[in-house]
């Protein structure tokens, strides 16, 4: 029964009714899940916040639309006031192996190239930061360095305190070796050095709070792959493919590479999704790897030409429906990475 006292609702009343909505991601109630912050209770006046485990939540309008009908079951005349702040969860294995101030470091590949890796890498962070988390991204690609154009960037980055300082566009973070190199300058290492450049663009760069580091990483399964895995705590990955069949193979290639390397993998989407290269390839791979299929983008020009320009899709037509696709994907992972952050597993453990 709904708890009163002199005719008001108590606190402890409002708990228990809270106790039976679930996150809906997480699989539990808000109550025993530490989500409900900062409650007041004066009379018929309820209001408290729901602490997200992430800014990018999807799902927060029907936490809130639920909330309030359970304190309305018991007390009809409530008049309820639902705020929402965010705290995202981490993998405590980063700061431990890599002493940087970073939550989670999240892996994109794909098997082959030229199914617009680098573009959902940055329409992905861009997305993440218009939700309002905090975003780096990571260009591991020492050979084909592409996203100083894909976010407009040019220059080198300045120095403090031995670090370097990641530049920023559309409120990402952002570190490459495309800005440490002259323009067209072809980069031929082998394994060691290629393992060390890698490496340097985590821990000498002065990374500032972050809650989502993405890493774009080379096509294939090559070196690049294998040093980041074994080197690296990684969260997550996300493997981006095309509709193709082609594609699809090269695709189980690249999951397989990382479940060898235990790597837990996010899922898979499909980018390019449309009537020239057709549609479904990204949903077969899933099934055929074993992993979520998280969703696909819809083939469209803006999307390329916005990396051409450093004008990501999702900013500059915000309303299309490749950017609205991007931003649903964008949200669906931040919730599979809270997901893995609450895993049982000991080697991730929430901070």
């Amino acid at each position: 029964m709904f708890g009163r006292n002199n005719g008001s609702i108590t606190e402890d009343a409002v708990m228990q009714a809270l106790s039976t909505v679930q996150e809906p991601e997480l699989h539990d109630n808000l109550v025993s899940l530490n989500m409900i912050r900062d409650l007041t209770v004066r009379g018929e006046q309820v209001a408290f916040t729901i602490m997200l485990t992430t800014p990018a939540c999807p799902l927060r309008g029907q936490m809130e639309q639920e909330s309030v009908a359970a304190i309305k079951r018991v007390a009809p005349n409530a008049q309820v006031q639902v705020r929402f702040d965010s705290q995202v969860r981490g993998d405590s294995r980063i700061a431990g192996k890599l002493n940087i101030p970073v939550k989670n470091i999240i892996a994109v590949a794909s098997g082959k190239g030229g199914v617009g890796k680098s573009t959902v890498s940055t329409n992905l962070a861009v997305s993440l930061a218009l939700d309002g988390a905090k975003v780096g991204v990571l260009d591991a690609d020492i050979y084909g360095p592409n996203i100083p154009l894909m976010f407009g960037l040019s220059g080198k980055p300045r120095v403090e305190n031995n670090k370097m300082v990641p530049l920023e566009a559309h409120g990402v973070q952002v570190i490459s070796m495309g800005f440490l190199m002259p323009e067209g300058e072809a980069v031929v290492w082998r394994g060691p050095m290629l393992h060390k450049a890698i490496q340097q663009l985590f821990v000498d760069v002065r990374w500032g709070e972050l809650d989502y580091l993405i890493v774009d990483l080379p096509p294939g399964t090559g070196d690049a792959q294998l040093s980041l895995a074994q080197s690296t705590p990684l969260t997550g990955a996300i493997i981006v493919t095309q509709p193709q069949e082609v594609a699809v193979s090269d695709a189980r290639r690249g999951a397989a590479a990382f479940a060898r390397l235990e790597v837990p993998m996010i899922g898979v989407i499909e980018n390019m999704s449309g009537e020239i290269f057709g549609s479904g390839g990204g949903q077969k791979a899933a099934q055929l790897i074993g992993i979520e299929y998280l969703g696909s983008i819809e083939l469209d020009p803006r999307v390329r030409s916005g990396g051409d320009t450093g004008k990501p899709i999702v900013v500059e037509a915000p309303d299309s429906a490749a950017a609205q696709s991007i931003r649903t994907l964008a949200r669906k992972i931040a919730a599979r990475i809270s997901l893995l952050t609450m895993a049982p597993d000991p080697e991730l453990r929430i901070i």
